[in-house]
């Protein structure tokens, strides 16, 4: 597999996994699993699930949030911004990438030095995994109670523009992006174009205006997204029947995206808003344009605000041009001082996003995964859901949507919840029934420690007909059998701000 990068590294992540002695204090704040939907289960944010992220809180775990970041350092082929420029890039065919052995740095790089963090490699970035004075499981706590403020500025931030951007979009992805409203975002994911229903990677899609789509992409897919963009692009515009159709895309090296995440986070943005601008009116995956009050009482350059997240909390995502992304982090952070709002790592970013059941793309999807299979399929709306709708895999995947007693093919694996008893299981855990220990059901894909619920929680695929809330299974960890069962996601109540 893939071999540790350094001891110092190795050292800090044990650090960081290290469970403190009054964890049980932290873990009384507790909600239960509940029964939402799957739409609110899984529209995610612009870093949707995509990025790699550590996961792990317990000390015996430290090897497992090494692997993580060594796994998507490993993958990560192109490891920074594609130009020393700040300017838009339009990319029409392939460019160069930066060599595999550098890491870049996000704007905010001296910002989480000062204050403390962790630095580990990540995307292909130096990444904090957490800060000094909080452990994970106290960062994830502070989430959930106050607010945090994650540097998310390694994602891939594209804007695809042009008169056939939507046709293109409706080409490549399962979802409809023109029956979107201008500053409305959803959750999709990139498509093989082999016809297979394979997921290239998931993204968040926003429209800006009726012609002009922000498209999030993870960072660790970098290369491939690149790859699989530039060919599409080129072999759409090359297409006769689209000479007034064309499509380009951009890229802004440099751009910082930051995301403030918890019940705290209006009243923490709100002040740095103009007079008049009511954040109670922008509701969840809406999303406007503003200038932001500095600490030097100046306004910001234009940034986007996104009503969205990946912790299943209310929060903001804000891209940002490079010479204001720490002008405004800081404004962030000075707006609610540090009782209710504070830096957060790599670390709590991946329990907040395991606890709200939300996909970790190289993980629990890949290549190989269709949306049927990934309890995804609410993002194809309904016009959608048929075998010529248009869009790379739609065949396969409308007869997916279908059970066989219906006429379709249904699936033969689906991605569930689970929790287990003892030990908490790891990415790779064998799924098994419980009344034969032979006979294989699945795999764990995600799992970690639940600060919130006090539970061990578990992200898998498992066989269809063992797939509904409470079918008792075993869990293989560490090659002893653990009593789990499949529970419905998010473990912990969504909490997105949206009309009553």
């Amino acid at each position: 597999m893939h071999s540790l990068r350094s001891a110092a590294t190795a050292s800090a992540l044990r650090s960081a996994c290290r469970r403190p002695s009054h964890t049980a204090k932290l873990l009384s704040s507790s909600g239960s699993s509940s029964s939402s939907s799957s739409k609110s289960t899984a529209l995610v944010s612009s870093q949707p699930y995509i990025s790699r992220h550590t996961r792990s809180l317990a000390t015996s775990s430290a090897t497992r949030l090494h692997h993580r970041v060594a796994l998507s350092q490993h993958n990560s082929n192109s490891n920074g911004n594609r130009s020393g420029s700040n300017a838009p890039q339009t990319r029409l065919a392939s460019s160069s990438a930066s060599s595999p052995e550098e890491l870049q740095k996000t704007p905010l790089y001296d910002l989480h030095l000062a204050h403390g963090g962790k630095m580990v490699p990540f995307g292909g970035f130096h990444m904090p995994v957490q800060y000094t004075g909080l452990t994970v499981s106290q960062s994830h706590s502070f989430t959930r109670e106050h607010c945090s403020i994650f540097d998310v500025s390694h994602m891939v931030q594209r804007w695809f523009k042009g008169e056939g951007a939507i046709s293109f979009l409706q080409r490549i992805t399962p979802s409809d992006p023109g029956a979107l409203q201008d500053n409305h975002s959803t959750l999709s994911c990139l498509l093989h174009a082999d016809g297979s229903g394979g997921i290239v990677d998931d993204t968040i899609i926003t429209r800006i205006k009726p012609d002009s789509f922000y498209v999030v992409t993870n960072a660790a897919c970098r290369d491939k997204d690149d790859a699989y963009l530039d060919q599409e692009l080129a072999k759409w515009n090359a297409e006769p029947d689209h000479k007034d159709l064309r499509v380009v895309q951009e890229q802004r090296p440099g751009w910082g995206l930051v995301a403030l995440q918890g019940p705290g986070a209006e009243a923490v943005l709100a002040p740095l808003l103009k007079a008049g601008q009511d954040l109670k009116t922008v509701y969840f995956s809406q999303s406007f344009s503003t200038r932001l009050q500095l600490p030097s009482k100046q306004l910001s350059a234009e940034v986007l605000i996104s009503r969205s997240g990946y912790t299943g909390e209310d929060g903001f995502e804000i891209s940002i041009p490079p010479a204001d992304t720490v002008p405004v982090t800081e404004a962030l952070l000075a707006s609610g001082g540090p009782d209710k709002v504070r830096l957060a790592g790599l670390g709590a970013r991946d329990s907040l996003r395991l606890e709200a059941g939300m996909c970790l793309y190289g993980h629990d999807l890949d290549d190989t995964t269709t949306p049927a299979e990934a309890a995804l399929s609410w993002i194809i709306p309904p016009s959608r859901r048929k075998p010529d709708a248009g869009f790379y895999g739609a065949e396969v995947i409308a007869r997916q949507l279908l059970p066989k007693s219906k006429g379709g093919s249904g699936v033969t694996r689906r991605r569930v919840g689970l929790l287990v008893e003892g030990a908490p299981a790891r990415e790779g855990a064998e799924i098994v029934d419980p009344n034969d220990k032979t006979v294989s059901l699945g795999s764990v894909t995600s799992g970690c420690p639940s600060p919130t619920l006090g539970k061990n929680i578990a992200m898998g695929y498992i066989k269809d007909g063992f797939h509904k809330s409470g079918t008792q299974v075993a869990v293989l960890v560490r090659g002893r059998p653990r009593a789990a069962v499949v529970a419905k996601m998010p473990f912990v109540p969504s909490k997105y701000w949206k009309p009553t």
